[in-house]
């Protein structure tokens, strides 16, 4: 890869391959197109890849791998060109129904001020861009999604909630998210969906995928509620 990327050891059974330091959309573009490359691969003995803003973590099986040999066998891929890769599939988008303000978004208020905006503006500009799904982690399925107007960029909360509830949709610095489950978390809360992001049970469970784009859709309570009790 250009630039060289770095290959470090993460505890005995894992490697990571940081490939930038710069958050964005360009680096985690190599990261996806570094994960497609080494899946298709078929190295056997890696137990999963998991990817990153930047980064791209593979466990292995330490019966038939060791730090040193899977970095030499990886050396072809991480110099290999992209352009004679597979060219990737089209993203796949996905719509997020979000009743905003109110009980289901005790921040909004919060974050309008401190973008100067009105509530609805700031409403407005959320469900009006297109987000992509750089990775997932926090806990399952919880997307980090990048493409945040930069109007609407504000901290976590100094204090954190004890519980954030599921389907919360939340801005932290310049990124936004979903709380799949109820957890404790610091994000602004502006909003919430009546969609399940995780169920263990559904194949697969996670709703949201690295790489998909997601566009936010404001509902109203009365549609939130009819949702949220559906089968």
């Amino acid at each position: 890869m250009k630039p060289a990327a770095r290959i470090a050891p993460l505890g005995d059974c894992a490697l990571q391959i940081t490939l930038g330091a710069r958050l964005g959309d360009a680096t985690n573009t190599k990261v996806h197109a570094l994960a497609r490359r080494i899946r298709a691969a078929g190295l056997h003995g890696l137990r999963d890849l998991v990817p990153a803003y930047t980064t791209l973590t593979l466990h292995y099986d330490p019966q038939q791998w060791t730090h040193d040999t899977l970095g030499r066998a990886l050396t072809a891929l991480l110099t290999a060109d992209e352009d004679a890769a597979e060219a990737p599939t089209p993203a796949r988008e996905v719509c997020i129904p979000v009743c905003y303000g109110g009980e289901y978004g005790p921040d909004l208020i919060a974050v309008a001020a401190h973008a100067g905006l009105s509530a609805e503006a700031v409403i407005q500009r959320h469900a009006g861009a297109l987000y992509r799904v750089y990775f997932l982690g926090f806990t399952p399925g919880f997307p980090y999604l990048g493409g945040l107007d930069p109007r609407l960029v504000m901290a976590r909360k100094a204090t954190p909630r004890l519980l954030t509830p599921a389907g919360s949709v939340g801005i932290a610095g310049a990124q936004t998210g979903v709380y799949p489950q109820a957890t404790p978390g610091g994000w602004q809360i502006i909003g919430r969906t009546p969609l399940t992001l995780f169920d263990p049970a559904r194949a697969p469970p996670c709703l949201l995928a690295p790489d998909d784009r997601v566009r936010f859709v404001a509902i109203e309570p009365a549609a939130f509620n009819l949702e949220a009790g559906g089968p």
